[in-house]
């Protein structure tokens, strides 16, 4: 296929120029993973941090990595408190280590994690020793630029809605606005569809 017939056509010069830029972009991050070595323990389920780390050392350009747990193992209905204390470990041994990397390279004052996940747990026990999907959950947000503490009102675990769910009391939105705006420099209102106050977690 010659030039000239590509440039005719603009979606699939657009098409074109995707790939280019995926096929560079995973040759990037190849070279930085294989170039990465660290003496820190991220513990059995590092989350793929390690090689965010990778990245952030080889100075990608990439200004936010997303990592997650897999094959939902978060979703726990039957015998939950031991198997969720364990994945609750397994995580903060992956933060840990992603937390102490970033210091040993010396880029944890640029770095923020914001951990979150996309259901919350209801307050009574079901009948196989766990709990079910719920609206009202925790998020936190992690580095040394954050002004530590807790924000937001602590939902009441006695005045439930709409099932057994908790009331929630901070909508999710501001932390969202919190991390684009005030850490990102972005215009939250327009990646959100609409304003939302962002919380003091940069002082």
């Amino acid at each position: 296929m010659g030039t000239s017939e590509v440039g005719d056509n603009p979606t699939r010069e657009f098409l074109y120029q995707v790939d280019r830029s995926a096929q560079a972009s995973s040759q990037a991050i190849r070279a930085a993973w294989r170039n990465y070595q660290t003496p820190i323990d991220y513990g059995i389920a590092p989350m793929d941090l390690p090689k965010v780390a990778a990245c952030i050392e080889a100075g990608l350009d990439t200004q936010l990595y997303h990592v997650s747990f897999r094959n939902n193992s978060f979703d726990t209905h039957v015998q939950q408190p031991a198997l969720h204390r364990r994945l609750l470990s397994y995580a903060c041994d992956g933060i840990h280590g992603f937390v102490r990397d970033l210091q040993r390279i010396g880029q944890a004052d640029r770095v923020v994690l914001l951990v979150y996940s996309e259901f919350g747990r209801r307050v009574p026990e079901n009948a196989n020793l766990g709990t079910d999907h719920g609206t009202a959950n925790v998020m936190f947000m992690i580095g040394e630029p954050v002004v530590g503490g807790h924000y937001g009102q602590q939902p009441s675990l006695t005045q439930l809605v709409d099932g057994d769910n908790m009331a929630y009391t901070t909508d999710f939105r501001r932390v969202y606005a919190t991390a684009i705006q005030s850490w990102l420099g972005g215009d939250a209102s327009r990646v959100l569809g609409a304003g939302f106050e962002p919380l003091a977690v940069f002082g």
